[in-house]
């Protein structure tokens, strides 16, 4: 019987993974603050050494975890997208995809980072441009979601106050279970996309209480 051995290369990366995944499941579990290299270590099952190996300080391994987590966060969005239906209620179903985003742990991996970014600067640097990156293709995948125009005056100014609204959502849903709240909102949202959306471009407006954000310059998302 001949035994099959695994690429050094592919360990490698097998172990990296471990960790990455361990980290943000301590991130969710225990916040940044509570997270340590040693608790990432033993939830991942890799030696001490081999984390330090690979991590050799916390920064380095919550700066990998940021990559990690925007890449997480793209296949959630991406996969989400995918499996939307068509029809009459594929608003509603857009509206049900974000909100499951923005309430997934994966979400709440990423807001113990941004709280955490306020106070450092390196950790800041890591994620900043990688904010700015998913804030950019949760824009577009919302629109295309939507079948929105941005040409039109208005629809783009919608769709961020959509984003914005999910995201609010999901932190409030940090604190308690916020699901029935939230889905009698997104439920009266979608009725005022769908209407927004039909509407002849030349009179959509938001009210002007809502001043646009810009999320595709980088607001975080």
């Amino acid at each position: 019987m001949t035994t099959t051995r695994i690429p050094q290369e592919e360990r490698t990366r097998a172990m990296r993974l471990r960790l990455l995944e361990a980290t943000v499941e301590c991130l969710v579990e225990h916040g940044y603050s509570g997270t340590s290299t040693t608790m990432v270590s033993q939830r991942a099952g890799v030696s001490r050494g081999a984390q330090l190996h690979h991590f050799p300080t916390k920064n380095d391994l919550v700066v990998a975890a940021v990559v990690h987590l925007t890449e997480l966060r793209g296949a959630e969005l991406s996969a989400g997208v995918a499996r939307l239906p068509d029809g009459g209620r594929r608003t509603r179903a857009v509206l049900t995809m974000l909100g499951d985003h923005f309430s997934s742990p994966v979400f709440t991996a990423a807001l113990e980072l941004w709280v955490a970014a306020r106070t450092d600067e390196a950790l800041l640097a890591a994620m900043g441009p990688l904010e700015k990156r998913v804030g950019r293709e949760v824009h577009r995948l919302t629109v295309a979601a939507l079948g929105a125009d941005e040409s039109q005056p208005g629809v783009r100014e919608l769709v961020q106050g959509t984003l914005d609204l999910v995201r609010g959502l999901g932190l409030a849903n940090t604190i308690s279970d916020d699901a029935r709240r939230r889905r009698r909102i997104l439920d009266h949202w979608a009725d005022v996309l769908d209407r927004e959306l039909a509407m002849p471009h030349d009179v959509l407006e938001l009210p002007r209480s809502a001043p646009p954000i810009d999320n595709a310059e980088g607001t975080p998302t």
